[in-house]
């Protein structure tokens, strides 16, 4: 863990030893879980720490537990995200440590209703393929194949190779890219493995090291942050949409936000041509999360600006999500047309601003936001928009560095330059 040189103004976490340091996370989502793991993995051994996660619904009850959890680290768009080789990385060892925990619990996870049916896993490791379904999207394409992560290679494969990972699938450019060591990720098994590994962490930490830690889950919400002012020596808020939602930061947050629908799909048993086990996932203009041989869910709508943060979808609103997205899954894999619609959920994203370093979440300390003069520290987690599976894990550690360190220097520049331009 870094240590602050230059926090004379707020008071470093190793001052607090004697007592037991309290934080609040809002939200436990992807950002929310991460920064809670970080927290307790990257405290010093001597300190007592409490940490209470606050989340209306419980693991996974917004946007990321409904998130199609297709996880590598390009785009179609840009030529190369932020430090992607870093956040897959990050990402991926998270994603082992969920699964540890998972493996040496034996609670069942409570998943509710888009995954009674799917085969258990949390991570399925069989790569996503990705047809260029445009001449522009070829080319950025082609460049991440040339400039490619050694850890999460991509190859460029024509229709011939792609007709043996996924039969009858169509490519109207004769090429696809294909990511073998990308995985689909089930996120609500996840955060809730997630959770469990905070909890065995706070075990075998409290056992073995002279500080105690603590960890609780309310499955609250909270309105204003003048709640908990007198309770927290530091809140951090990472409740995506929901942010903005806050009454001392409404207003406040430069966040977009985009309401999204995922379409459960099922192959009926009269029919016999399974999605193959091997096959991977398939990413384009709309995309397939694989969940079995009988079933995937496909998505995403995205309906901008809506503040519907409901993730049940009424009749109207998953028939129009199924006009909009099977014709486009039809252009690279007609043989949507065979399964049924099983159901549907939404989730309300909190998109981040345009700038010139793309498009990044938001970080920071915000006490000036929120304007109340206590000793609590006040610190923001929000916009991961789209990409929150590939985010979460290395700024969450990130994040957890300042909080205990009370030095938002730690954090990069380009995350925290969105308040100069708001205040």
């Amino acid at each position: 863990m870094i240590i602050s040189s230059n926090s004379s103004s707020v008071q470093c976490c190793s001052s607090l030893a004697s007592r037991p340091l309290r934080y609040a996370v809002l939200g436990a989502g992807f950002a929310g879980l991460s920064v809670a793991w970080h927290l307790l993995k990257l405290s010093p051994k001597q300190l007592n720490l409490k940490i209470d996660i606050y989340d209306e619904v419980g693991i996974g009850g917004g946007a990321s537990g409904v998130s199609g959890g297709l996880l590598h680290p390009y785009s179609p768009k840009v030529k190369l995200l932020w430090k992607g080789a870093e956040c897959w990385n990050e990402s991926l060892t998270l994603l082992s440590i969920a699964e540890r925990a998972a493996i040496s619990n034996e609670s069942s996870f409570e998943l509710g209703e888009l995954g009674q049916d799917v085969d258990g896993f949390i991570v399925r490791r069989r790569g996503i393929l990705r047809p260029a379904t445009s001449m522009k999207n070829l080319n950025v394409l082609y460049d991440n194949a040339q400039n490619c992560n050694p850890s999460c290679r991509i190859e460029t494969i024509d229709n011939h190779s792609a007709q043996r990972l996924v039969p009858n699938i169509c490519l109207p450019f004769n090429s696809a890219f294909y990511m073998p060591e990308a995985v689909n990720v089930h996120p609500l098994r996840y955060l809730q493995a997630l959770f469990l590994a905070c909890e065995n962490l706070v075990k075998e930490l409290s056992s073995s090291e002279p500080g105690q830690k603590e960890l609780y889950l309310h499955k609250k919400s909270v309105q204003t942050l003048s709640e908990l002012e007198e309770n927290y020596d530091a809140v951090v808020i990472c409740l995506g949409a929901k942010a903005d939602m806050i009454h001392e930061l409404s207003g406040k947050l430069p966040l977009r936000t985009c309401r999204g629908v995922i379409a459960h799909m099922q192959l009926p048993y009269d029919i016999r041509e399974e999605y193959q086990d091997y096959a991977p996932s398939i990413l384009a203009d709309a995309w397939l999360s694989v969940q079995g041989k009988r079933s995937l869910y496909m998505g995403s709508t995205w309906e901008w600006k809506s503040r519907n943060c409901c993730p049940n979808v009424p009749e109207d609103e998953a028939s129009k999500a199924l006009e909009e997205l099977i014709p486009k899954v039809s252009a690279f894999y007609p043989g949507i047309k065979d399964w049924v619609f099983g159901g549907a959920r939404a989730g309300l994203r909190a998109m981040p601003p345009l700038t010139t370093h793309g498009s990044l979440p938001l970080l920071g300390c915000v006490n000036d936001f929120v304007g109340k003069k206590c000793a609590t520290e006040y610190w923001l987690f929000a916009g991961l928009g789209s990409r929150g599976l590939l985010y979460h894990a290395f700024l969450g550690n990130l994040m957890a560095q300042a909080v205990l360190t009370c030095n938002e220097h730690l954090l990069p520049a380009e995350f925290t330059c969105w308040k100069n331009v708001n205040r």
